[in-house]
């Protein structure tokens, strides 16, 4: 039987990135955060996002890179890194409106998916792709 303690929290979401500070400033703007933490070296970045943090970091640092390999970024625009984030908003189509105006490349506008969640996708500045979708309503029991 497994002990309570062993229970684990999903507490961060670590993106790499070129730059901290931009990235983060991007985020906020794009996205409609708010900077948590933001240290003095730039190597570091966190924003206000509920339950679990969305943290930023170097692509490249010796700390990670030498403990756990060297991270990689898609090649072109027809690859795209292993990961992708979904950002749920009331107003879908404002929320995009609102990224895409501030930079975020646009890849598909909002649109009602046959589950019902109406989804548009952009890419961030690094190129890490954002699902930003409404809430999915629970299907209907018969």
């Amino acid at each position: 039987m497994a002990s309570s303690n062993l229970s684990p929290a999903f507490a961060y979401t670590v993106l790499y990135v070129k730059d901290v500070a931009e990235s983060v400033a991007f985020y906020v703007k794009a996205f409609g955060y708010s900077v948590r933490r933001l240290d003095e070296s730039n190597r570091w970045g966190e924003l206000e996002s509920g339950h679990t943090t969305i943290a930023f970091t170097p692509i490249h640092q010796h700390e990670t890179d030498d403990l756990t390999g060297a991270v990689h970024t898609a090649r072109s625009k027809q690859e795209r890194p292993p990961v992708e984030i979904c950002f749920i908003y009331t107003d879908v189509d404002a929320a995009y409106k609102r990224a895409v105006e501030n930079g975020a490349l646009a890849v598909s506008q909002p649109e009602v998916k046959e589950w019902g969640q109406k989804v548009g996708y952009v890419r961030d500045i690094d190129g890490i792709v954002i699902r930003m979708g409404s809430h999915v309503k629970p299907a209907k029991l018969d």
